[in-house]
């Protein structure tokens, strides 16, 4: 392996958490997602950090009607992030 291999070998785990990023909520009927109609609707357009916080505010029990969307950043950042990623993002934030 030569030197300029390197960084490939090791990917750059560096989050931008200044990313700009968008908080959307599905509408909801007894805690369950209403997939008819237009989808889900927009609650903050702001920064990763932002939209994680006011993800991490919201009841565990209805996190799972929430989006977090941004621009991918390989390999730990998805454009649709899932309640789980979000968790773990939130995690990694604080050890920053």
């Amino acid at each position: 392996m030569t030197d300029h291999d390197a960084p490939e070998a090791e990917p750059d785990s560096h989050v931008n958490f200044n990313a700009p990023t968008v908080l959307r909520k599905w509408p909801s009927l007894d805690n369950q997602r209403r997939a008819e109609g237009t989808g889900p609707y927009l609650l903050l357009d702001g920064t990763l950090d932002e939209c994680i916080r006011e993800f991490m505010a919201k009841p565990e029990s209805t996190r799972h009607l929430y989006e977090v969307q941004t621009a991918p950043q390989p390999p730990l950042v998805t454009e649709t992030l899932s309640s789980e990623h979000v968790a773990e993002l939130a995690r990694l934030r604080e050890f920053l």
